[in-house]
C-alpha cells in the first residue's frame, strides 16, 4: 500500500487498517457503520466504494475475507500498527524513556548529595520528595501543553498534505467526498490524540517520580554502605539495561556504543546538578 494518499479507497484502506490494527475481525456491515460514523452525518460513502478499497487490500494481502468478515493478515496488521502509531499516537515509548531518564538522574543526584552532605534520613526525604515532585510535575505539564502542540501542527501538516493530494481528483462528486472524509477523520483524530496525550503526561510524569523515589527510598531505608550500593546498582539496572536497550533498537547502533553515550549523558547531567547545587 502506497503512503500517499490519490484516491478514496485510500482514505477508506488507512480507516479500515486502523479499525483493525489490534487484529479484530468486524463485519463489513460493521465497518461502513464505523465509517459513516466518523463522517457524522454530514455524507456516507456507498457500500460500493468500501468494496472497492477491500478488494484492493485483499489482491495486496492485507486482509482475509471469510464471507461478511473482515481480517488483517500478519502484513496488515504490521502495517496498521504503523498508522495507529503515526495517526493516533499510541505508543508511550517516548514518555517512559523521559520518565525513567528525569527521574533516575534526579534519583542519583539526590542520593549523591544526601551523601556527600550527610543529611540526615528526614531532610533527605524532604529533599527527594520535593525535588522529585517538581521534575515529574515539570514533565507532566511539558507533555501535555508540548506534545498536545506538536501533535496538533503535525496532524494540521498531513492533513494538508492528504487534501492535497485528492485535490487532483477529476471527478467532482470523488473529490469532495474525499476532502470531506479526510476532514471528518481528522476531527476524530484530534479528539483520540487529546486523550492520548492526557495518557501520555500521566504516564511521564509517574514514571519519572517512580524511576526517583524506589533508589532513594532504598538508600535512605538500608544502612551504609548497602543503602548506598544498591540503590546506585537500581540507578545503574534502569539508566544501563532499559535506556542503553532502547535507543540502540531504536537507532540500530551497537549497545556498546550507546552504552558510552548513555553514561556521558548522565555523568555530565549529575556533575553539573552536583555543581550548582554546591554553589
Amino acid at each position: 500500500m502506497s503512503f500517499e494518499i490519490q484516491e478514496l479507497p485510500d482514505i477508506i484502506r488507512v480507516i479500515v487498517l486502523i479499525s483493525l490494527g489490534k487484529g479484530d475481525a468486524l463485519p463489513r456491515d460493521q465497518l461502513k457503520h464505523r465509517i459513516d460514523k466518523i463522517c457524522t452525518g454530514r455524507f456516507c460513502i456507498d457500500l460500493g466504494d468500501l468494496d472497492n478499497a477491500l478488494g484492493e487490500m485483499a489482491s495486496e494481502g492485507l486482509i482475509n475475507t471469510q464471507g461478511e468478515t473482515v481480517q488483517l493478515t500478519e502484513q496488515g496488521s504490521n502495517l496498521g500498527g504503523e498508522w495507529r502509531s503515526l495517526l493516533l499516537k499510541g505508543e508511550p515509548i517516548l514518555e517512559v524513556v523521559a520518565g525513567v531518564t528525569d527521574g533516575s538522574i534526579t534519583g542519583l543526584v539526590v542520593i549523591l548529595s544526601a551523601f556527600i552532605a550527610g543529611l540526615a534520613v528526614k531532610t533527605a526525604a524532604l529533599a527527594a520528595l520535593l525535588t522529585l515532585s517538581a521534575v515529574a510535575i515539570t514533565n507532566f505539564s511539558s507533555f501535555l501543553l508540548g506534545g498536545t502542540t506538536e501533535d496538533m501542527a503535525d496532524m494540521k501538516t498531513l492533513q494538508n498534505l492528504m487534501n492535497y493530494s485528492l485535490s487532483d481528483i477529476a471527478d467532482k462528486r470523488e473529490r469532495d467526498k474525499s476532502l470531506l472524509l479526510v476532514k471528518s477523520l481528522f476531527i476524530v483524530l484530534h479528539r483520540e490524540i487529546s486523550r492520548t496525550n492526557i495518557f501520555a503526561a500521566i504516564t511521564c510524569g509517574a514514571t519519572t517520580f517512580l524511576s526517583g523515589i524506589i533508589p532513594i527510598v532504598t538508600y535512605l531505608m538500608l544502612p551504609p554502605p548497602y543503602g548506598v550500593i544498591l540503590s546506585l546498582s537500581i540507578v545503574g539496572v534502569a539508566v544501563g539495561v532499559f535506556l542503553v536497550r532502547y535507543r540502540s533498537q531504536r537507532a540500530k547502533v551497537h549497545w556498546k556504543v550507546t552504552l558510552l553515550e548513555t553514561a556521558l549523558i548522565v555523568a555530565i547531567a549529575v556533575v553539573a546538578s552536583l555543581l550548582l547545587g554546591s554553589v
